[in-house]
């Protein structure tokens, strides 16, 4: 359920002097987004993010959007009568299974890019079989206490990414949208986890920002309270000590990875809050979790106190 804030008109305005310095910092940045959880299944939430999306790019930024579509996937098996089954968290997709995940995908992708032109901005749908542009292999589980790895089927992780036509695109003003489906070499599709391929995106294309949209508010520490900045080593830790809930681990890998790779930050942030995106991208505060690399100068830190000092917060003004 999406979460509403009333603000009066002199709020209105401070939010958007506040807004400036991040739109003038990030003018031609490359934002990854990875669209998720149960914003995607709420009308209004999906109008909203679509709007958002098209703002950042009006306004100069370059968004990409990457996106699930898991709970569709789950509910159209289970109206076919297909048997759905997990392996460590893994949906095992075999022919069947893998045709109605690329049937979902299509119809979001669909949607997605109506709602953004809708908009004004200018959308286009992308599978990563297109162009063979995500390159994938099947994924290969380890053994775990001493038993055989499950075979998951058609499901993939990425190999490389080839950026040229997302590059095509960008220069034309376009706004990718993709799904998260990969091709091997012999030309076999396999679906893979729409975080992971945000986050491959992301260091190919040396982001400046990965963008996980889901349904927590972020990362908690060893405390129980929301982390609003992480090292990567500090999540690391966190991992390590079984601190990461088993459904934020794959997220919180995808972060670290791209992190470790020349993104400069990866947020975490509740898709179910409305206007999340904004909120994140053009406001001192934010709403979830960001994550940086341990290494330069902390420009989380640095960078919001210097926003907050280009806004005067009691008046608006700049």
């Amino acid at each position: 359920m999406m979460r509403v804030m009333t603000i009066s008109p002199l709020q209105k305005a401070r939010i958007l002097a506040e807004a400036l310095p991040f739109i003038r910092a990030f003018h031609a940045s490359t934002l990854i987004i990875r669209f998720g959880g149960g914003a995607m299944a709420d009308p209004v939430l999906r109008e909203g993010f679509a709007r958002d999306v098209a703002l950042l790019r009006l306004v100069g930024m370059n968004p990409i959007i990457v996106h699930g579509g898991g709970w569709r996937i789950d509910e159209l098996l289970q109206t076919m009568g297909i048997g759905i089954r997990r392996e460590r968290g893994v949906r095992v997709t075999d022919e069947a299974t893998l045709n109605v995940i690329e049937m979902v995908l299509g119809e979001i992708n669909q949607e997605l890019v109506g709602l953004i032109n809708r908009f004004g901005a200018k959308a286009v749908g992308l599978s990563g079989q297109d162009g063979r542009f995500i390159h994938a292999r099947r994924l290969v589980l380890s053994p775990e206490n001493g038993e055989a790895a499950p075979d998951l089927g058609l499901v993939g992780e990425v190999e490389s990414i080839d950026p040229d036509v997302i590059h095509l695109l960008m220069s034309r003003g376009f706004i990718p949208v993709i799904m998260p489906i990969g091709v091997d070499s012999d030309g076999k599709a396999y679906h893979i986890n729409s975080d992971v391929v945000g986050g491959q995106l992301a260091r190919a294309l040396h982001a400046e920002k990965l963008i996980l949209m889901t349904n927590v508010s972020g990362i908690h520490g060893r405390d129980g309270k929301l982390a609003f900045v992480l090292t990567a080593s500090e999540a690391e830790g966190l991992l390590r000590d079984g601190a990461v809930p088993p459904d934020m681990q794959p997220r919180v890998v995808a972060a670290l990875a791209a992190v470790r790779e020349g993104v400069r930050s990866v947020h975490i942030i509740d898709g179910g809050v409305g206007s999340a995106l904004l909120l994140e991208v053009l406001t001192n505060s934010g709403i979830g979790t960001a994550m940086r690399s341990d290494s330069g100068p902390h420009f989380l830190a640095d960078s919001r106190s210097y926003f907050a000092g280009a806004v005067d917060t009691s008046t608006g003004a700049l």
